[in-house]
């Protein structure tokens, strides 16, 4: 019975590939969406504003994506195979660490959502609300952050 639980750890591949194709999608989809704008813009000379949202349109799938293959390599490092060749910075040891940059691409892409609204000139009275969101889902995210960061160092000291 141990050894079949022990084995179910790897039904976590189905949704980290899964993971990993939704992220190249929307990377893909991402690259064409930016290289449409930049076309668009040298051939039709599109007022800047356009060109901005719609930069920032294709910058918000990319991070999209971005948060859905850290998602992927994550469970799969975690579940699968701690030796998972990555760079130094998407190595996850534990789901503290996977959270951590989760936060990190999340508030990104927050911020990004953000920007593009505030140069919108038909979003404009949107503003103050999309702020006052934005910023309240960061700072959550920050106190939840803090709240559960764990202390299992052996100086006593937190993860960075």
């Amino acid at each position: 019975m141990r050894k079949i639980l022990g084995l179910t750890r790897y039904a976590v591949i189905v949704p980290a590939i899964a993971s990993i194709i939704g992220a190249l999608l929307l990377m893909a989809q991402g690259s064409i969406e930016m290289v449409t704008v930049v076309i668009q813009s040298v051939t039709t000379h599109e007022y800047i504003k356009d060109t901005v949202v719609g930069v920032l349109t294709a910058v918000d799938a990319i991070l999209l994506g971005t948060v859905l293959l850290v998602i992927g390599y994550g469970l799969y490092e975690l579940f699968v195979d701690p030796e998972l060749t990555v760079p130094d910075w998407l190595q996850v040891h534990d789901l503290d660490d996977l959270k951590s940059k989760l936060i990190g691409v999340v508030v990104a892409i927050i911020a990004v959502v953000f920007v593009g609204v505030f140069v919108d000139a038909n979003r404009a009275d949107e503003v103050l609300s999309y702020g006052i969101g934005a910023g309240a889902l960061v700072a959550g995210l920050a106190v939840f952050a803090l709240a559960t960061r764990k202390t299992d160092k052996p100086d006593g000291k937190s993860k960075p």
